[in-house]
């Protein structure tokens, strides 16, 4: 069943290569969604897919070299239809 998850990152995750790979990992799993900075020092993510999936999404994150990721706040969102790829959204700060 695909599901969507919102899921804020918390730790040593800017400037460290997580969207470029968050991208990379999310389109080979076949994901949708998108990656973000945040001004605070996190990092925002939603995937849509199946939930296991994502979650290796996440477990590739993890043990990506460099990244090191402290928490996650996750919660699930409605599905957005029409979605075709993950992609990395621009940074407005």
């Amino acid at each position: 069943m695909k599901i969507r998850k919102h899921m804020i990152f918390y730790g040593d995750v800017q400037g460290v290569g997580f969207r470029y790979r968050a991208t990379t990992f999310a389109n080979e799993l076949g994901l949708t969604g998108w990656v973000r900075n945040e001004d605070d020092g996190t990092v925002t993510l939603e995937a849509q897919g199946e939930e296991g999936v994502i979650d290796m999404l996440v477990q590739k994150l993890n043990r990506a070299p460099f990244i090191d990721i402290t928490g996650i706040d996750t919660k699930k969102l409605p599905i957005v239809d029409g979605e075709r790829s993950f992609r990395t959204l621009d940074n407005y700060f």
